[in-house]
């Protein structure tokens, strides 16, 4: 089984320079970009619809003139004082068919190098499209980070999994009978209790990497059959028929991942390489992929292609 991940390309916009102190990192100075997409703004006001959507313009101005020095100066100081730099990247929402119109702003970290070949770097990045591939690759094992699938508030029995009481116990059966000896006069954590169960945020550590594919419908406009493969030479993309189950169809850049991913469809998941590789003496599993399955996940998927199903079943009444 595996998950496939919509990943349009990101698009930096800015960049963050901290110095160490002994409290620890504290940001210096902040760098925007010169143009800012509406999605971005979107996320510095709570009503875009009432606001005057007016954040940016004034430092738009500033930065726009001929020698720009409010930037250059801001850079040179970055440079100088900053010992981490992190790149300001945006999610483009507009290229997933949600029905989110705010974009998610994230800092990646810049390593390697000097902090002047670091913000060199980041300043190259201002305003380009950052896409998936340029940063993952087929084999790779990957950290996976968002928020489980939220059941609410529920008690013992479904939250911790402990077992019931007897048939005839009078105050109830889905309990935990003793919640602890009468010194230390507490219940310690350890005591299975009710509460929120699930709408966590959860970190999965070492996922396998299948494919990196490439959009269907790039720019250029020929169709890219990313689900095809040297043993499968069907020409397919990676939606089944009738798209993926409450999701849709994926337009644009995925990432193919070994097993489950936590939480429910359409939120927001966060990739990053991976922070407790695996020992190197363990075997590499090499991915040779044969076989891609767009059969209809609706149900019992008989056909790979909309193409087959018509030859198969002849012509249909209207």
């Amino acid at each position: 089984m595996v998950t496939i991940i919509e990943t349009p390309p990101m698009q930096a916009v800015g960049l963050v320079g901290y110095v160490e102190t002994p409290r620890g990192l504290r940001s210096l100075t902040t760098v925007w970009a010169g143009h800012l997409d509406e999605t971005v703004k979107r996320r510095f006001y709570k009503n875009w619809y009432r606001a005057k959507k007016k954040c940016f313009d004034k430092y738009a101005a500033r930065i726009a003139t001929v020698d720009n020095t409010d930037v250059k100066n801001e850079l040179e100081r970055m440079a100088k004082y900053c010992t981490v730099i992190r790149l300001l990247a945006h999610t483009q929402v507009r290229k997933v068919g949600l029905r989110q119109k705010k974009a998610h702003i994230m800092e990646i970290q810049i390593n390697g190098g000097d902090p002047d070949e670091k913000v060199a770097f980041g300043k190259a990045l201002f305003e380009q499209k950052i896409p998936v591939d340029s940063v993952f690759a087929t084999g790779d094992l990957i950290d996976l980070c968002g928020v489980t699938k939220g059941h609410g508030v529920t008690g013992v029995i479904k939250r911790w999994g402990v077992a019931t009481l007897q048939r005839k116990t009078h105050r109830g059966f889905r309990k935990v009978a003793c919640i602890g000896a009468w010194h230390p006069a507490r219940v310690r954590y350890t005591v299975a209790r009710a509460g929120q169960h699930g709408f966590h945020h959860r970190t999965e550590i070492n996922k396998k990497v299948y494919l990196v594919g490439k959009a269907a419908v790039p720019e250029k406009g020929k169709v890219n059959f990313n689900a095809s493969t040297p043993s499968d030479l069907t020409e397919k993309t990676i939606n089944p028929l009738g798209g993926f189950p409450h999701y849709g169809v994926v337009s644009e850049d995925f990432v193919m991942i070994k097993g489950c991913v936590v939480g429910v469809k359409k939120r927001v998941i966060t990739l990053r390489k991976s922070v407790i590789p695996p020992a190197q003496r363990r075997v590499v599993e090499e991915v040779n992929l044969k076989f891609i399955d767009t059969s209809s996940k609706i149900g019992h998927g008989r056909f790979q292609t909309v193409k087959e199903k018509e030859k198969f079943l002849g012509p249909m009444k209207k």
